[in-house]
């Protein structure tokens, strides 16, 4: 059983590179499915996540070829086999649904078990079935499993009752392959949504008006093969400059698109955080002494991302005075709250909103990762803190984060990845 062991109270400093995005290549690889010529996909980050990808898609017939080293994934769907991968590796991960609509456009039928991934919410589907069902794709539900058909996917006017990111990919992804035009109303406008219509446009697509509230997909007849590289990680930036700024120490963070930061740019200089963008795709950002305690409020993008929120609590647990976190995407994502409590920060949860009264210091104590970000929170505290934190089931960090113990050692962080039984280690419960 893995654990991770950090030695808190250390400043971080140096520089670091962030690597491509996570939410970006899973989408762009599940897209790959739509051509039967072989896709390069540049940039693709080593990842628990990317590896469960890649055994859907050969699950399928797909042939998939990952070099870590360049970071380079191979797929070849020439011939696919099959139209339902197994339910054990949907359920380990939500973006394994995203095959939905290329195996509706492809092959004209799917079956999925329902998805799994990080229990932060209910997270429902049924946004990705309304569009594609307005596209002509009949829906139903056998034994836990949806399947799907379709005779001939046609362009269609969608409007999405919330900006829904995986929705908006599925229907994207169909409707390439539609016969007529389909236009998409309040749709998502992530960077993650750019990417994937700048990917399929290369193979081909036409499409337009990614990254506004409606897209327009004009329906062809095939897709041609493609290389591609994927944007840096957003989210991974963000989690690199919050390590450097938790710890009182400063860290230049590397291949960063700052555009796709600007809501946690704009609260970090809020808090007094030294923050400046530099040239060639880099962030420099630190502190010196307490910050002050700001409120914020997550929302789909361009507002702040909910997957910085509790990377953010983690820093405001530390912040002269009291700040309120307001959570509207999911409605389960304060479950590191317990975790951060134990180490001393002082958060009180009311329904969707979390009061968090900074202290002068955070203690090491034993924890529990629960999800990816609630994790990366975590650790983040454990780095500013006094004295010893082991985390338990780090395993959720290895899903989203490439070698992150390593890279922060490289920043001077005193944190190991050990493996031992749960009586060799101290108890993980406070």
């Amino acid at each position: 059983m893995d654990k991770l062991l950090v030695q808190g109270g250390a400043p971080l400093r140096g520089r670091v590179k962030v690597n491509g995005s996570k939410n970006a290549s899973l989408p762009i690889m599940a897209a790959a499915l739509l051509s039967s010529e072989p896709v390069i996909i540049e940039g693709v980050p080593d990842l628990m996540d990317v590896q469960t990808m890649a055994a859907v898609l050969q699950a399928l017939g797909a042939s998939v070829r990952f070099d870590p080293i360049k970071e380079t994934m191979h797929i070849s769907a020439e011939v696919l086999r099959g139209v339902e991968p197994p339910p054990q590796l949907v359920q380990q991960m939500r973006a394994s649904f995203l095959i939905l609509g290329p195996l509706l456009a492809r092959r004209g039928k799917a079956r999925l078990s329902l998805p799994g991934g990080c229990a932060i919410g209910i997270r429902p589907v049924d946004l990705h079935l309304k569009g594609l069902a307005a596209m002509g794709a009949r829906f139903s539900m056998v034994n836990g499993c949806i399947e799907g058909e379709a005779d001939g996917l046609k362009g269609a006017r969608i409007y999405l009752d919330y900006p829904s990111v995986g929705a908006t990919e599925n229907i994207i992804t169909a409707a390439v392959l539609a016969r007529g035009t389909t236009i998409l109303e309040n749709a998502a406008t992530e960077p993650e949504i750019v990417d994937l219509a700048n990917f399929l446009n290369s193979m081909g697509a036409l499409i337009s008006g990614a990254g506004t509230t409606s897209i327009r997909i004009e329906g062809v007849s095939r897709l041609k093969g493609t290389r591609y590289k994927v944007i840096p990680d957003r989210i991974e930036a963000g989690t690199l400059l919050l390590a450097g700024i938790i710890t009182g120490g400063e860290v230049v963070v590397e291949n960063v698109l700052s555009d796709h930061l600007k809501p946690l740019l704009a609260k970090l200089r809020e808090t007094g955080a030294e923050v400046e963008e530099l040239e060639q795709s880099a962030i420099r950002a630190g502190s010196s002494g307490r910050l002050r305690a700001v409120d914020l409020k997550t929302l789909p993008y361009p507002g702040f991302p909910t997957d910085l929120q509790p990377q953010f609590m983690a820093l405001l647990a530390t912040c002269q005075g009291t700040g309120v976190i307001t959570e509207t995407v999911f409605e389960n994502r304060f479950r590191h709250v317990e975790g951060l409590s134990c180490m001393g920060a002082q958060i009180q949860v009311d329904g969707h909103h979390a009061i968090v009264h900074g202290v002068p210091r955070l203690t090491g104590a034993p924890v529990r990762a629960t999800d990816l970000r609630g994790g990366a929170a975590l650790l983040l505290a454990a780095l500013a803190a006094r004295g010893l934190t082991v985390i338990a089931e780090p395993y959720h960090l290895w899903r989203g984060y490439y070698r992150l113990e390593e890279r922060l050692q490289g920043l001077g962080a005193q944190v190991q990845r050990v493996s031992s039984e749960p009586e060799q280690l101290i108890s993980t419960g406070c």
